[in-house]
């Protein structure tokens, strides 16, 4: 860029899962303007991950009134990306999402240079446009595509999978070092931590914002049965206000030694129970994201999403269950095969499977 911005406007992800994998985003953007004032613009349900000491401002977007239709919902963003640009200079706008919404309101804001991927037909509201990536050779992770957002005279060399290093499979190799090591949650998500359970304990995460990526609760029940079986471990039931039901139903089961910690706050008030656990089963949801991010050992039963594009990158192990059917990976949110192949990608997917596979991750972790 000709010069340093002063102010900086991120319009950032949607989806919990999608701001953590912002995280190397937001810290090569403040490493690179140490004093520059950047606010996160975002829905209100990302608004407690966005990470604190990267960002000067957060800012949630109000919701428009229920019922409202399509037009009443555009007037109503309109209205505030012109309150958020009253009164202040946007210097550098960067949209992560691909959404025309996103670039409209950075428009709108008034901010002088606007980045985004030309993308849904937004590229006229961008005065800087950066080309979706050609996936010919290989997808483009998501991660890595919100790195390449940034402008080209601060975008980092190495590939983000580097972000957090590399552990060798090979225990003679030497692991490569990454930025980090550990993620602060102390530094870059303050909040009330959940006081973690006594005894050994591993976690377990069963909601998903859709039915294509929600791995059926009787699989759930199953692996849970043969983990109580296998070992003494406590199993402690995470999420939000939607899988205290999932919970309930599964706290029924004395022997399969479970607790529910569902509905118990904010998600950064997980961190100290993902970070002590020893191990975490989840869907490929925003908890698995944020588990690897607390150096949990996560393991995912992936549905309809693709992990070449959404693979959690945290410090912690990920290992992927995958029933790589014909229609796989749609990245749908609902399955449209006919009632007899109903998401086949995960009922394909076993509990003996899972278990196996987290006894193996478990074998690599003790290393």
């Amino acid at each position: 860029m000709a010069s340093e911005p002063r102010t900086i406007l991120v319009r950032a992800p949607n989806w919990i899962g999608d701001q953590v994998l912002a995280f190397p985003f937001f810290y090569y953007l403040r490493r690179a303007y140490p004093r520059a004032k950047i606010a996160a613009v975002c829905v209100p349900w990302v608004a407690d991950v966005q990470f604190r000491t990267l960002v000067d401002e957060v800012i949630p977007l109000e919701k428009p009134r229920p019922g409202a239709g399509i037009f009443e919902k555009f007037r109503h963003l309109d209205q505030l990306a012109k309150k958020i640009g009253e009164g202040r200079e946007w210097d550098l706008g960067i949209s992560l999402p691909n959404s025309f919404s996103s670039a409209w309101l950075l428009s709108r804001a008034k901010a002088k240079i606007r980045r985004g991927y030309a993308a849904e037909g937004r590229g006229w509201l961008l005065t800087e446009k950066v080309e979706v990536p050609d996936e010919t050779f290989g997808v483009h992770h998501r991660a890595q595509a919100y790195v390449d957002l940034l402008p080209a005279d601060v975008r980092p060399k190495r590939p983000v999978r580097e972000f957090w290093g590399i552990l060798p499979e090979n225990e003679l190799d030497e692991p490569i070092p990454g930025e980090l090591a550990a993620f602060d949650a102390d530094r870059y998500w303050p909040s009330k931590r959940l006081a973690k359970p006594e005894g050994l304990y591993w976690v377990l995460a069963p909601g998903a914002t859709a039915d294509s990526r929600r791995w059926p609760l009787d699989y759930f029940i199953a692996l849970a049965r043969k983990i109580a079986e296998a070992t003494n471990l406590t199993g402690v039931i995470v999420g939000g206000p939607k899988e205290a039901p999932l919970a309930e139903r599964l706290c029924q089961f004395e022997e399969l030694r479970l607790r529910d910690f569902t509905a118990r706050g904010p998600i950064p008030g997980l961190t100290e129970i993902f970070r002590n656990a020893e191990f975490t089963v989840t869907n490929e949801s925003g908890l698995a994201h944020v588990a690897s991010f607390c150096g949990s050992f996560t393991q995912i039963v992936c549905g309809a999403a693709d992990p070449r594009r959404t693979k959690p990158t945290g410090p912690g192990l990920v290992q992927v269950s995958l029933n790589s059917v014909e229609c796989w990976p749609c990245e749908k949110n609902e399955c449209f095969q006919p009632a007899d192949k109903q998401i086949q990608c995960l009922k394909g997917i076993k509990p003996e499977t899972v278990w196996e596979e987290i006894r193996r991750g478990l074998r690599k972790t003790a290393r």
